[in-house]
């Protein structure tokens, strides 16, 4: 975990440097089937695919930006944070989403793989969530401290939270 963190973190310090107005990228092209991916498209519009691993990035960010590549490496490698923050963009009742890590994660399969939600393509609040969860982690604070300052940050001005359990002290 410590070499993914010291790969990552140059990664995120220029995606804390980059704008996020990345948020109205272009949409991916409709799903379809690519060689060891699996894709699909939900009725709520987003496009989910299987990979064989975190290591293995979804086609759907084949046209995205850098900026976004990093930050779905870093989700992909940091659900264990991820899954204990809330989203703030409204994801819980437009998508059925329960933390932020489902902005780019739907999950994690027992074998490994990884069933990828490209939401957090078109949206600002989501990269900026998983950027600064994982960041704060990297700076030594505990799951509650993340939780604690990402829900002192967004609770004015943003939609209604995700239903995400608080993580234990």
């Amino acid at each position: 975990m410590k070499l993914i963190h010291s790969r990552i973190k140059p990664a995120l310090a220029l995606v804390l440097l980059a704008s996020i107005a990345v948020a109205c990228s272009p949409k991916p092209e409709a799903a379809g089937t690519h060689a060891g991916h699996e894709q699909h498209q939900m009725a709520n519009g987003d496009i989910q695919e299987t990979t064989a691993s975190a290591a293995v990035l979804p086609k759907f960010l084949d046209k995205q930006t850098e900026e976004i590549r990093l930050v779905y490496q870093a989700a992909g490698h940091a659900t264990d944070i991820l899954k204990w923050m809330p989203c703030y963009c409204g994801c819980g009742e437009s998508a059925g989403h329960q933390s932020n890590m489902n902005c780019f994660v739907k999950e994690v399969k027992p074998d490994g793989s990884i069933v990828w939600d490209d939401h957090g393509t078109r949206c600002g609040v989501c990269l900026q969530i998983a950027v600064k969860s994982i960041k704060l982690k990297q700076d030594g604070k505990s799951l509650l401290e993340i939780r604690q300052t990402i829900d002192q940050t967004y609770k004015q001005g943003y939609a209604k939270p995700t239903k995400t359990p608080m993580p234990s002290a």
